[in-house]
């Protein structure tokens, strides 16, 4: 069980190394703490502890000989925490944040975030939560279609040099770093310059938004397939009909600003008007809103959508149909008999 303390102008007492204990200093500092430092047990041997101590966070920091002040504490009847030590200094992890929502964020990914010192994020990451997530230095290197606030090679330059100064650097991006993420670019540039990089993958939103609207990316006996396709660029004629001829499901990320040409593509190359099409919008955000057509009118009915978005091209959009108007149903009939009862 968690449980949440205030710790403002509460005096609490880190021990452990310097490099072990930066991350648990900072974190009791970020939460209003008088922080108190003992750096070695050999210090702490007889040491007075501070007046009107509240907690002890013992960093585990790998050195013999700290059981005694521990014990002094308890036997105080202070209580002691057990804080993990900070990670080696100066590495980058690239982390994928998944559609938005801190509640899709991997374990890994909620480590790696706790354990930073520094973090670049995004638009599409669930930046608003971060404060809650880690006590880290929080830079925004945001990028819009059409407005990029630090442009990719700036953004590559400040993680590389950001390591190099010693710091954990987290790299926190939307969905996946390995889908239109540019995580590969970003892993090579730390390569390059020799900087360890690491990659936590993350909740794509070609897979997550859709299921948040109800739509099932394959579905037995209807798609057994599906295509991701990056929506950033039109796609080209044998692009539009390579898609057409394989079949299954057909997912586009951030395809807005091309739909007209995808949906024109399309039918050109030999879909039919009527295949069934969804637009989702902000995605396990707030304001999320799906708009459902078909490829013949899809245009018109996303006349007033907007980025981030993910289109949807197959039959599993009528299965979505088809479940929320079962679930409408239901609701009607228990609703019904509620009201029966009732009277």
């Amino acid at each position: 069980m968690q449980l949440s303390i205030d710790l403002t102008g509460r005096d609490v007492l880190v021990t452990g190394t310097p490099a072990a204990a930066r991350q648990a200093v900072r974190r009791y500092k970020a939460a209003g703490a008088v922080v108190h430092r003992l750096t070695s047990p050999h210090a702490a041997q007889g040491a007075p502890l501070p007046k009107g101590l509240f907690l002890v966070a013992a960093v585990e920091d790998g050195q013999p000989g700290w059981a005694g002040l521990l014990d002094r504490c308890r036997d105080a009847g202070i209580p002691v925490a057990a804080e993990p030590a900070a990670g080696a200094a100066g590495h980058v992890t690239l982390v994928g944040g998944g559609p938005g929502t801190s509640d899709l964020l991997t374990v890994a990914a909620v480590k790696a975030l706790r354990d930073a010192d520094v973090v670049f994020y995004d638009r599409l990451a669930p930046y608003q939560e971060l404060p809650l997530l880690t006590s880290a230095e929080l830079v925004d290197v945001g990028k819009k279609p059409g407005h990029h606030k630090v442009s990719q090679s700036d953004i590559e330059k400040l993680m590389v040099e950001s390591a190099l100064a010693g710091n954990n650097v987290v790299r926190l991006k939307g969905g996946d770093p390995y889908v239109f993420g540019r995580g590969g670019e970003e892993v090579a540039a730390c390569v390059a310059a020799g900087v360890q990089v690491q990659v936590v993958s993350g909740v794509t939103s070609a897979i997550s938004v859709p299921a948040a609207a109800g739509i099932p990316v394959t579905h037995r006996e209807v798609s057994h397939m599906f295509t991701v396709v990056s929506g950033h660029a039109p796609l080209t004629e044998k692009e539009h009909h390579h898609l057409a001829g394989l079949g299954g499901t057909i997912v586009v990320l951030m395809g807005i600003g091309t739909l007209h040409q995808l949906a024109a593509g399309l039918r050109r190359a030999g879909m039919r008007p009527d295949m069934p099409m969804a637009v989702v919008e902000r995605g396990y955000r707030p304001g999320q809103r799906t708009t459902i057509a078909d490829l013949g009118t899809i245009t018109s009915a996303a006349a007033g959508c907007s980025n981030p978005a993910v289109l949807v091209i197959g039959e599993v959009v009528r299965v979505a149909e088809a479940n929320q108007q079962h679930a409408a149903a239901v609701a009607d009939l228990d609703r019904l008999a509620a009201s029966l009862l009732g009277s």
